[in-house]
């Protein structure tokens, strides 16, 4: 069971993992260096941990130890309580939820390991927003597809902010990142996989006039600003988009994705 410890120290050593949490690209460097990521609320940390990730730690507030108390009697990662307040200090922002968790980083599968063992898969590249890589990742597993792929350049899925948007998804659906950027497209065909590029091209088809039956698919989409490059684009075995009025060209990159899910799902 993880040791309860009280503290009103808020320089104290063992809260470095908390500090400044708002302060993205200092989280990012800091995680990445330290091998850990954050998860924020009660739900998401129940999640993290019932997913079999390993607790470094947790921060709460005293109210939050009862409803965490089966959480709790799992891990042997020391807790750590302060006062609302406090909390708001040594984060810099409130924790509405009143809990938070330091967790182990765990080691990404290499891209073939992940294609081995799915059928539906979104393809992601260069999207920098954590909202909507969160919110990606959530449509994704909620409309019954097996693995996402980011490329290099993605914002990180265990970013706090992609973590809580995500509702967790991003503990148990499987994701790998691609080294290989370029030589990516080979190797969806290589394993077998039809290629959706979903893109405003002059020669794109509308998405619900594809097949969707196909033994193994990949959708595939760009960034917010500039969309997908060249090189994916003409790589695809087919350029798709979404039909929309006249007044309106685009959806949100994670809205786009919920509707191509669900148009290409398995059925």
């Amino acid at each position: 069971m993880a040791e309860i410890v009280r503290l009103d120290d808020l320089d104290d050593p063992r809260l470095r993992d908390y500090v400044d949490l708002r302060d993205v690209q200092l989280r990012l460097q800091l995680e990445s260096e330290r091998g850990l990521f954050l998860a924020e609320g009660e739900k998401v940390v129940r999640r993290a941990i019932e997913s079999g990730h390993h607790a470094r730690s947790f921060l709460m507030s005293p109210k939050w130890i009862d409803a965490l108390g089966d959480v709790l009697e799992q891990t042997d990662a020391p807790c750590f309580v302060l006062d609302d307040a406090s909390i708001e200090k040594l984060t810099g922002f409130h924790v509405h939820r009143g809990a938070l968790a330091a967790l182990e980083r765990p080691e990404l599968p290499a891209p073939q390991d992940v294609l081995a063992k799915a059928r539906r898969v979104v393809v992601v590249e260069d999207l920098a927003d954590h909202t909507n890589v969160g919110a990606i990742f959530r449509s994704v597993a909620a409309l019954g597809f097996d693995a996402i792929l980011l490329s290099p350049r993605c914002a990180d899925p265990l970013y706090r902010r992609a973590i809580k948007v995500s509702m967790g998804s991003v503990f148990w659906l499987p994701y790998a990142r691609v080294d290989d950027w370029y030589g990516a497209p080979d190797v969806l065909r290589e394993a077998g996989f039809t290629t959706y590029a979903m893109t405003l091209a002059d020669d794109s088809v509308s998405i619900d006039s594809v097949p969707h039956d196909v033994e193994r698919l990949a959708l595939i989409v760009g960034s917010e600003g500039h969309g997908l490059s060249a090189r994916w684009e003409q790589a695809a075995d087919c350029r798709v988009t979404i039909p929309m009025s006249a007044e309106i060209d685009s959806l949100n990159v994670a809205s786009s994705v919920a509707v191509a899910c669900w148009e290409l799902r398995e059925r």
